[in-house]
């Protein structure tokens, strides 16, 4: 399905929205083309990659903000880290203050993408955009930079019909996927114009390309690497295998202790959250996860409870001699990363005290350990009762003609946390341009196109309302 270009046909709409529905409609073949702009830049953020292409997309991203004709005020800007003189990766600020008390509004989005991995699992070149059966294919198509078109798009058309009155501010992040080791410093410094009456994060998924979703759960995380060393050295594994203990099999029994035999994470402390969840299938699990045949699906309890409410563990790499350098060594020291989901409800802190816990009392043979690189990122609950969730809502019915399903993701957005920090008094959205067969992170990463249309006719109905407000109102 996608938007009718006779949008007078749409019943229950004033004239306006369906004015700023019609300019969505008349600007996506441009909104397209500046996506496919944006994701032939390998905007990595790791330390490994060139951080020219960064600092390219962010000027890309700048240039979009200024076209629109909206902001007073656009910048690339960079904060520190934590308390070092170490800056973070280009971010995109742009300003438009509020008129005549209505409210403000702060856009979020980020332009670094994941890294593309092996390229030959690619079924088209990662940075060459690609239309296949109304999917954008290229890594960074849907996660975020749709995110960032959807943003730039809905003002656009927003502008096209009416001079606003809302307060807009566009916060384009460079680094969400290097961990946004600047975005507290970054909020911190810009306090000032990015304070909103209303956070909109689009950064999440959708219930189906038919059906778009407000998320209203996100679930935290805690990320370590962990170090077991047994030995000074490495030793012949004849001469001394079955007598001294070797880090690969410390590693392989500590491994195990992380889950129950079901697959359930078994690490006491880590705690569920009372949600209520829809029903979902288990074949729909089974495809979207591209499960094999005769694999069992792992956890007990509804299967959006598990992905929702419950903490996972997954051990995301190992640092180990590869089969083909494979000699009869016994290995002295093993290190892996272990990424854990928590459930709302606990912090990250609490999580991360129960896992050292686990890891300590798990550890075989005496092992010595050694904890490193440790992300924390809290769980986050929405508050789906003010206006702004209640607008959403119903702009999102609007522009997608089927109304919205208020759900919760497996994965966690961090810094969602510093944002309830920095600005208690916001009401803050988690929308997006995902859906389930988007396979963000993964080789082949998708945009399907009519999500990103319906998504920006959502977000430019949803600030036409909002400059209807009154900043402060909380009125339903």
């Amino acid at each position: 399905m996608t938007l009718p270009t006779d949008l007078s046909e749409r019943a229950g709409l004033s004239d306006r929205d369906r004015a700023v529905l019609a300019a969505v409609d008349a600007g996506f073949d441009r909104a397209v083309d500046d996506l496919k702009a944006l994701v032939r830049i390998p905007s990595v953020a790791w330390d490994a990659y060139d951080p020219a292409h960064v600092q390219a997309s962010a000027e890309a991203v700048a240039a979009l903000a200024e076209g629109t004709g909206v902001f007073e005020r656009v910048s690339i800007e960079r904060a520190p880290i934590g308390d070092t003189d170490v800056l973070g990766q280009p971010a995109v600020l742009a300003t438009r203050a509020a008129k005549a008390g209505r409210p403000s509004v702060l856009l979020y989005a980020h332009h670094d993408v994941q890294p593309w991995g092996d390229e030959s699992l690619w079924r088209t070149p990662p940075f060459e955009p690609t239309e296949v059966d109304e999917r954008l294919y290229g890594r960074g198509a849907s996660d975020d930079k749709a995110g960032v078109i959807a943003h730039i798009a809905a003002v656009r058309a927003l502008a096209e019909v009416l001079d606003p009155e809302v307060g807009i501010a566009l916060f384009i992040e460079g680094e969400e996927e290097h961990g946004s080791r600047s975005f507290k410093r970054f909020l911190e410094q810009h306090a000032d114009v990015l304070s909103a009456d209303l956070i909109v994060v689009a950064d999440s998924d959708n219930w189906s390309t038919e059906v778009p979703s407000l998320t209203i759960a996100l679930r935290g995380n805690v990320a370590l690497n962990v170090r077991l060393t047994t030995l000074g050295h490495a030793s012949h594994s004849g001469m001394l295998g079955g007598v001294v203990p070797d880090a690969m099999m410390a590693f392989a029994k500590l491994a195990a202790s992380f889950w129950s035999e079901d697959g359930s994470v078994a690490i006491e402390g880590l705690t569920e959250a009372d949600l209520d969840v829809p029903e979902q299938s288990e074949a729909h699990i089974r495809e979207e996860g591209a499960v094999l045949d005769g694999v069992d699906l792992i956890g007990t309890g509804p299967l959006l409870r598990r992905l929702w409410a419950k903490p996972a563990a997954t051990i995301t790499g190992v640092d180990a001699p590869s089969v083909p350098d494979a000699s009869n060594t016994i290995l002295p020291t093993v290190r892996f990363r272990l990424s854990t989901r928590i459930a709302p409800g606990q912090s990250a802190a609490d999580a991360f005290a129960a896992i050292e816990r686990h890891i300590r009392a798990h550890t075989p043979f005496g092992a010595h350990i050694e904890l490193d690189s440790i992300d924390l990122g809290d769980p986050f609950l929405v508050d789906a009762s003010g206006w702004g969730a209640t607008e959403a809502k119903q702009a999102m019915a609007d522009a997608w003609g089927a109304d919205p399903v208020e759900t919760g993701i497996g994965g966690s957005i961090p810094f969602i946390a510093d944002l309830v920090q920095q600005f208690p008094g916001a009401q803050i959205l988690v929308t997006g341009v995902e859906d389930p067969a988007t396979m963000a992170h993964s080789p082949n990463e998708s945009q399907h196109l009519g999500v990103l249309r319906r998504a920006i006719g959502a977000e430019a109905l949803l600030l036409a309302r909002a400059g209807d407000r009154t900043a402060g109102s909380s009125a339903e």
